[in-house]
């Protein structure tokens, strides 16, 4: 709802500026409305027009970069969960009740950190994870809970040879990395946009289309053509908000890598 809020608000913004052109280019005076008044009003659109589209520009390609950042991430952490399970199944049975830990939490994050997709079958993890927001979801007490009690299980194992020593060591440091990314992904899941920067570039378009508003001819067309110009650039900002929000919106991060590591975890 945050994209799309903020898309409407942006289109809403745009139009009350063509509105109160509109509406105070008839109470100007006439010199006002000189040739030399209306070039100039062009002018400054078009370096207003030309920031707007740069800052337009980046904040799209950050938030692009950003979103294929948190893509890539959770690839990678599906991968170490699967390389820990595989170190894990090598130890053998003594390490059962820890993969079990994280099969269960795996699953749960699934189910918590995309709703509205297929959860995984089974009743061997919480169901109920709050679901108001989805980065908030990604820091849940209790799927921390669960991979803290999986790695208070495998500090607790005793190796009994070199072997199985080798494999726990090679365990602790596999899972000690998936903690760490675990917490990236927590913060990279809040949003990057800063807020002031956010406000300044709406009143850059405001402007744009105040401008718009004065010197557009008083015709149903004119009106139409502003109208979807300011519907293009909300949706270019709900894009970019949808970006910036990889775990909410139509645009997510897919879950495919996490389903992966757990169909490896339940093997």
């Amino acid at each position: 709802m945050y994209e799309i809020g903020s898309a409407l608000l942006v289109f809403a913004l745009l139009l009350i500026g063509t509105g109160v052109g509109v509406m105070v280019k008839p109470l100007l005076p006439e010199e006002h409305k000189a040739h030399e008044t209306v070039q100039l009003i062009q002018l400054v659109i078009g370096m207003l027009v030309t920031f707007a589209a740069l800052v337009l520009g980046l904040m799209t390609a950050s938030a692009k970069n950003s979103f294929d950042t948190v893509g890539d991430d959770f690839r990678t952490y599906s991968a170490d969960l699967i390389q820990l399970n595989a170190t894990l199944r090598q130890y053998g049975a003594d390490a059962s009740e820890v993969r079990q830990l994280l099969r269960a939490y795996t699953a749960a994050a699934i189910a918590s950190t995309w709703p509205s997709e297929p959860r995984p079958a089974g009743d061997y993890y919480p169901k109920d994870i709050p679901a108001e927001n989805n980065s908030e979801k990604l820091e849940d007490t209790r799927l921390g809970d669960m991979l803290n009690l999986a790695g208070q299980k495998l500090r607790q194992m005793s190796a009994p040879d070199t072997f199985h020593e080798r494999l726990l060591d090679q365990s602790m440091e596999q899972y000690e990395t998936i903690v760490k990314a675990r917490w990236k992904l927590i913060e990279e899941a809040h949003s990057k946009i800063s807020q002031p920067f956010f406000i300044t570039l709406a009143f850059w378009l405001f402007v744009i289309f105040l401008s718009f508003g004065l010197i557009a001819p008083r015709n149903a067309l004119a009106l139409v053509m502003i109208t979807l110009g300011a519907l293009s650039i909300a949706s270019a900002v709900y894009v970019i908000v949808d970006l910036d929000t990889p775990f909410t919106g139509p645009i997510v991060i897919s879950s495919q890598p996490m389903r992966d590591a757990l169909a490896h975890l339940s093997q």
